[in-house]
């Protein structure tokens, strides 16, 4: 992050989460990335409970929210079974701390096999 991107906003998310709820967060994450002019908000879904389809479908409308609004979010402390729920049911989020999907970490270098076109 260089000085002119600011730095994400925080959301902190607790369960359960009733259906008034999920309208309110949906709100806030379209407030948070307007006021804050922020490319994504953090959601911080470590208080979220056990992981389900309600869990899912929250962050699932958080996500789409994030995107009509010219975003993204990225989740903070998410229980292992959460990400492998999201993943299942193809929802792509990026983990705060883990380098994007389509990106290889920091300093690592593909290996180039003999005969292969040049990317």
């Amino acid at each position: 992050m260089d000085a002119k991107t600011p730095a994400a906003p925080v959301l902190v998310l607790a369960g359960p989460v009733t259906r008034e709820g999920v309208r309110r967060l949906c709100d806030d994450v379209r407030l948070l990335l307007a006021e804050a002019g922020a490319r994504a908000v953090v959601c911080d879904v470590g208080g979220l409970g056990p992981p389900g389809l309600g869990a899912v479908d929250l962050l699932a409308r958080l996500l789409l929210t994030a995107r009509r609004a010219g975003g993204g979010i990225r989740l903070r402390d998410p229980d292992p079974a959460l990400l492998t729920l999201l993943d299942l049911v193809g929802l792509p989020f990026q983990v705060e701390g883990q380098p994007e999907q389509r990106e290889p970490p920091g300093g690592v270098q593909e290996a180039v096999e003999p005969g292969d076109p040049p990317p």
